[in-house]
């Protein structure tokens, strides 16, 4: 089993370098999801995340910098990709930009592509990439394809002993993964809808984003496959009443006919505050998947803001696996 250490504890971010600089991935907290860590230039520690989290080489991943300065040693910014990483870095924004071919990030890292998923994350995080001093790699700390983890233990729960060190921060704050934005001179394209409303955006951008098609493009960016972010029980989404035994996930304190025959209830937000419901999504995901006989029926979640990245991981978690 994977230990846990506090962030609070001094000696923890010490212990964290040491483990990046042998290659070994470590489990990191960050505002969106708990992160499954390694040295972005070395591919013995790049290939370490794949075989913990079982995820297809196919799949690039996210490299985690410190700042402004270390994303520009990595990649290419377009005046257009500058302002939007000086409005909401750090923060839940990838952009997807040209990689420098000098830049020191590996292959498999980005897949074999010739761009790269930049972001910089707040909090405890950020100050292990500067500890650190080279970019991390960093998928969602948990066995691919599964539910996202929030917490240290849901970490500890789902890769047990595939890795080594878990750091405690607490409960992520955003709750859902950041959104990735691709950044072609002065077209912007979502690839993932996430923490930052497309709507703000394109109001920092003074551009429209487009919609990506991924059966065109192809996978690009993590969060692109059909089947993602899935718990092992069956989700029936937009549900307005539950079947007997069904684990029920409400939102916006809507009471739903049947209800009474749940096996488990939670609402995402009964004030309907979509941000609280982001940061509860993937918990109440994993508590449901651990309480249901016959399902998980979830109610409607509006579309709009971070509604888009809520209905988005859910459509993935119902997808027919892969």
């Amino acid at each position: 089993m994977a230990r846990i250490l506090q962030v609070q504890d001094p000696e923890t971010i010490r212990l964290a370098v040491e483990a990046l600089g042998r290659g070994e991935p470590v489990a990191m907290p960050t505002e969106t999801v708990y992160g499954l860590a390694a040295d972005a230039t070395n591919p013995a520690a790049i290939t370490a995340i794949y075989e913990a989290k079982g995820r297809p080489r196919f799949n690039p991943l996210i490299a985690h910098v410190s700042d402004l300065e270390m994303a520009r040693m990595h990649a290419l910014l377009s005046p257009l990709a500058e302002r939007l990483a000086e409005t909401f870095w750090p923060g839940p924004l990838t952009l997807v930009l040209p990689l420098k071919t000098d830049g020191g990030i590996h292959e498999l890292a980005t897949a074999g592509l010739a761009t790269v998923g930049l972001r910089v994350p707040q909090g405890y995080a950020r100050s292990l990439i500067r500890a650190f001093g080279r970019p991390l790699a960093a998928p969602s700390a948990n066995r691919s394809g599964r539910i996202s983890p929030t917490t240290a233990s849901h970490v500890a729960e789902d890769l047990k002993d595939r890795i080594d060190l878990v750091l405690d921060g607490g409960p992520c704050t955003v709750g859902v993964e950041s959104t990735i934005i691709a950044v072609d001179g002065d077209t912007l394209t979502l690839l993932r809808p996430g923490g930052v409303p497309v709507e703000a955006i394109e109001e920092a951008a003074h551009v429209k984003v487009r919609r990506n098609d991924s059966a065109e493009s192809g996978i690009i960016a993590p969060g692109m496959m059909r089947s993602h972010y899935a718990p092992e029980a069956r989700l029936r989404l937009n549900a307005v009443d539950v079947r007997p035994g069904e684990a029920l996930i409400r939102y916006g304190g809507k009471v739903l006919e049947g209800e009474d025959q749940a096996s488990w209830a939670r609402d995402l937000s009964p004030t309907a505050d979509l941000r609280e419901a982001a940061s509860n999504l993937f918990s109440f995901l994993k508590q449901a998947d651990g309480n249901n006989r016959a399902g998980i029926a979830v109610a409607p979640i509006p579309s709009e803001g971070l509604g888009e990245a809520i209905n988005d991981r859910l459509s993935r978690a119902a997808a027919p696996r892969e």
